[in-house]
């Protein structure tokens, strides 16, 4: 009897396979070389951490701890939580490794790869989902936030994105939250809300604002707002990374209702939402935490960051009909005719490649028409064709495919040929 597999992936974990790969793969490369541009340099996660961690450092009143965590224990029952979002595991790094204390400050590190929630599938929201995040930490300085968000803001539109728009508001710090908590409780506790809600309004109000809900949206439409009870010095250092985004030319409009879903958020707050995408709008957002560090055991250091979803921003993509990928798989196709053509063709595509050329290769024997097609559907600029009696004379058919122009060249000028004609 015969087996037969029907795996298939995790609901909910999406695979990326070619062709459509390589949209993901230019969409992901383009947000971390906008970082790179801005001096960010790069640091790689564990994918899990001590569940601990994310408890602490993203919050426990936050649907991501009490609903969303993978979390598992190991053999000596120790608890571990595949990692839900970048920002902790990044300051617990940078204490352990005491990046804080090398007199080079901010620290400016970015990262990239896949984080993991436990919710309900949808379209560009999944259960392993992947983002492209970066950290400011070690400095409180409104041009630093500034640039925080004109990194994301440049990422977006040097991949040809620009239907979104950038909501942004504050939310306060230590010298106005705890007055406008208290101010925020005293308005919720006199809502009819159901338990679940009223404990989290105890545990942090603020969340209570972020629910969709319509009911509660309605009950709390009129709530007292952070922005408007803003400290002097938190409302100065908001207009100054508004002004510092209108040099920047960074568009944005102020969101006072705005509430991010993790409770380590002070100050300058913010998404980027593209309204093509429906319910789920948001393909990134971030903002400043300026108690992390100390709540993880380290300096009392501020800092900033964001985390862009790489699939929410491919979907923003081709909801605008526009693509960032190249569609080429290669840039030169070999069809080799004849068993020593074939040989000296493996070699030459060698060459090409320690060149600096992408190359591929008609290979199982195809016929010319066979192997044409498979230069068609690789989108190669030019295409070599090489028989034995061009092996003789010492030359090749190099074509230009946009064209069907064939000219040929000596063989030993080919690799020059082909570097000049692709702009090398």
């Amino acid at each position: 009897m015969t087996k037969t597999s029907s795996f298939s992936a995790p609901k909910g974990v999406p695979d990326y396979v070619p062709p459509g790969s390589a949209e993901f793969v230019a969409v992901r490369d383009g947000l971390v070389h906008a970082a790179r541009l801005a001096g960010y340099g790069h640091i790689e996660l564990p994918i899990f951490e001590l569940t601990a961690l994310f408890a602490r450092g993203v919050g426990e009143s936050t649907d991501v701890v009490s609903k969303e965590m993978w979390t598992f224990a190991d053999r000596k029952g120790e608890s571990f939580t595949l990692r839900p979002e970048g920002t902790a595991g990044v300051m617990r790094a940078v204490i352990e490794h005491g990046l804080d204390k090398s007199g080079q400050l901010p620290i400016k590190l970015c990262y990239a790869g896949p984080f993991f929630r436990y919710e309900r599938p949808q379209a560009g929201r999944y259960r392993q989902l992947q983002q492209v995040g970066i950290e400011a930490i070690g400095v409180d300085d409104p041009a630093l936030d500034a640039e925080v968000i004109a990194v994301a803001d440049a990422g977006f539109r040097a991949l040809g994105l620009d239907g979104f728009r950038l909501e942004i508001t504050s939310l306060g710090d230590e010298t106005c939250r705890p007055q406008y908590r208290e101010l925020l409780q005293q308005f919720l506790f006199n809502l009819p809300l159901d338990e679940e809600t009223r404990r989290r309004a105890e545990i942090n109000p603020l969340r209570v604002l972020d629910d969709k809900r319509p009911e509660v949206r309605e009950l709390t439409a009129d709530a007292p707002l952070m922005i408007d009870h803003l400290s002097e010095s938190a409302k100065a250092h908001f207009e100054q990374v508004l002004a510092h985004l209108d040099a920047l030319g960074v568009p944005y409009v102020v969101n006072p209702r705005m509430v991010r879903g993790l409770d380590y958020y002070t100050k300058t707050t913010f998404e980027f939402v593209h309204d093509q995408l429906g319910a789920q709008s948001g393909i990134g957002g971030g903002g400043r935490y300026d108690g992390l560090m100390a709540e993880l055991g380290g300096q009392p250091l501020s800092g900033i960051g964001f985390g862009i979803g790489v699939d929410r921003t491919v979907l923003a993509l081709a909801a605008e009909g526009k693509s960032s990928a190249d569609p080429a798989r290669c840039q030169v196709y070999g069809v080799a005719l004849g068993d020593a053509a074939k040989a000296r063709m493996v070699t030459l595509a060698g060459e090409l490649r320690g060149a600096g050329i992408s190359v591929d290769l008609a290979y199982g024997g195809r016929g010319m028409k066979g192997a044409m097609k498979g230069a068609d559907r690789s989108g190669a600029k030019f295409t070599l064709v090489l028989g034995d009696r061009d092996l003789e004379n010492n030359e090749i058919g190099v074509k230009e495919m946009a064209t069907g122009d064939q000219r040929q060249v000596p063989l030993d000028e080919v690799v020059g040929v082909l570097r000049a004609g692709l702009g090398g």
